[in-house]
């Protein structure tokens, strides 16, 4: 029984991640409509699955939901994105004093316990599995800083880009860079390096081709 048949794993869940993976392959590619009576014949799947599987895939902006018309795959607007992640690059390095600054022993053993969860996921889980492993590193990271507001426009900036599922992990090497790039920034913590996690985490948020 593979991963994504699991008994245990809600019928929607699984087909939010076969649209996720298909995305992610270029079958559906940015701009394609999705239409739900395809997506059920496809999966084998009934409608209120696909369905909620849509809507959450809309939340996590792989797909767009237009009124009275249906989901499409998220067409990515290239110049608004560069600029947004620009922004998060100047608010999370301007971070980074701070988050060293309350990065306990028992703090950066949580954020390296997520490096290693994201890892698994790489090996074993699904590409919403990976995504969620991502995220909670990234939150547990910028937690540390003392200015929950930052955190809160980071957020807010994160959800005016499209997801990483339909953007930069185009790619297995991107996914694993990704993983690198994260123990990087665990062990700039563990030596109470400044510069090296400005770097490195303003790298991960740039995100070049491999």
């Amino acid at each position: 029984m593979t991963e994504i048949d699991a008994p245990l794993k809600k019928a929607w869940m699984n087909v939010a991640d076969l649209i996720a993976r298909d995305v992610r392959s270029g079958t559906f590619s940015p701009g394609t409509w999705l239409k739900q009576i395809d997506l059920e014949q496809r999966y084998g799947f009934g409608r209120p699955d696909v369905r909620r599987a849509l809507d959450y895939l809309a939340q996590k902006r792989l797909v767009q939901h237009v009124p009275n018309r249906g989901y499409h795959v998220v067409l990515p607007d290239g110049d608004q994105t560069a600029h947004i992640l620009e922004l998060r690059v100047i608010l999370e390095t301007a971070a980074v004093e701070s988050i060293i600054a309350n990065a306990t022993p028992a703090a950066i053993e949580r954020i390296d316990a997520l490096a290693r969860k994201f890892d698994e996921m790489i090996l074993h889980g699904t590409v919403l599995e990976q995504y969620e492993a991502n995220l909670a590193f990234h939150r547990e990271l910028l937690g540390l800083c003392s200015n929950p507001e930052l955190s809160t426009l980071v957020t807010d900036l994160r959800s005016r880009t499209s997801s990483a599922l339909a953007g930069q992990w185009s790619t297995r090497a991107r996914v694993e860079q990704s993983s690198r790039e994260h123990h990087a920034m665990v062990a700039a913590l563990h030596a109470r390096d400044v510069q090296q996690l400005k770097e490195t985490i303003a790298l991960h948020i740039r995100q070049p081709k491999s």
